[in-house]
């Protein structure tokens, strides 16, 4: 399995590693961290030195009942800190973490790669004909409803199922427009219970039926700290031991806040790997 970023071939034997920015002041785990342009660049350089292959840059926040941004917002968020990242490191792989077709077409335009859609275009018409115009690969997530309406969308009577269903009829439309590099994401949280989150990942295996690179973005999230009973701040061990379990499971892309420790699993997973 392979992708076509900005000319250079990214090859899925090996899992990758994709660092998230967030450059809200209100995402769940890190949000105003990263708003001074040195403190980003700083983060950047971190995160590429500890092996990050992506770095994924948000400015609108995906968590339940996340507060409305406008879309000149959101460009005034991203554009910015992506020119300045391309400037100090101009090989990075910058993917944009958007629903919005004129956020992504923009971010593109000023140096991004990779197009990550939690909607996977429902919640904006133009989304994939701006994909397929751009030729860039395109990460659809799986998700019901909106940010602010996910958590009332979680009946499913199998949702294993009826997500492979999704991403089929996602796949097919995206391919009739001429996308050619897609990637799909299971949206850990998004529209899901605590139970769904784990049936999801359980049964990760059966969505490589659609032989496409999983992304898995499991990191520090509720499903982890709710199961332990702590916080977000107290997740990164269990980060790590559901990102372990998701690359045996075939997930080809680990989404994450700690670099460092994703990428000594996807290298432990391949030393295992190497010798079975």
């Amino acid at each position: 399995m392979t992708i076509n970023c900005k000319g250079q071939l990214i090859d899925f034997a090996t899992p990758k590693v994709m660092g998230i920015l967030n450059v809200t002041p209100n995402s769940f785990y890190d949000g105003g961290k990263f708003v001074d342009g040195k403190a980003v660049l700083n983060q950047v350089e971190k995160m590429l030195n500890e092996g990050a292959t992506f770095i994924d840059i948000g400015g609108y926040s995906s968590k339940p009942n996340a507060e409305f941004v406008s879309e000149e917002e959101e460009l005034q968020r991203v554009i910015p800190i992506i020119t300045s990242i391309i400037q100090k490191f101009p090989e990075t792989l910058i993917s944009i973490d958007t629903f919005r077709s004129k956020v992504a077409k923009e971010s593109i335009e000023n140096g991004a790669a990779i197009i990550n859609d939690i909607s996977a275009g429902n919640l904006d018409e133009n989304m994939m004909k701006t994909v397929a115009e751009l030729q860039v690969p395109y990460i659809m997530m799986h998700m019901k409803g909106t940010p602010k309406t996910m958590q009332s969308l979680t009946q499913y009577e199998n949702i294993v199922k009826e997500m492979i269903f999704y991403f089929s009829e996602k796949v097919a439309k995206a391919r009739s427009l001429g996308i050619n590099d897609l990637i799909l994401d299971p949206g850990f949280g998004f529209a899901k219970t605590l139970e769904q989150n784990f049936e999801v990942l359980n049964k990760l295996e059966l969505f490589q039926m659609l032989e496409l690179p999983i992304l898995a973005g499991i990191s520090r999230k509720s499903m982890i700290y709710k199961t332990l009973e702590t916080d977000a701040q107290n997740s990164l061990n269990g980060t790590t031991s559901l990102n372990t379990i998701s690359l045996m499971k075939g997930a080809k892309i680990l989404r994450v806040h700690d670099v460092k420790e994703a990428v000594e699993c996807v290298k432990l997973y391949t030393k295992l790997n190497s010798n079975s």
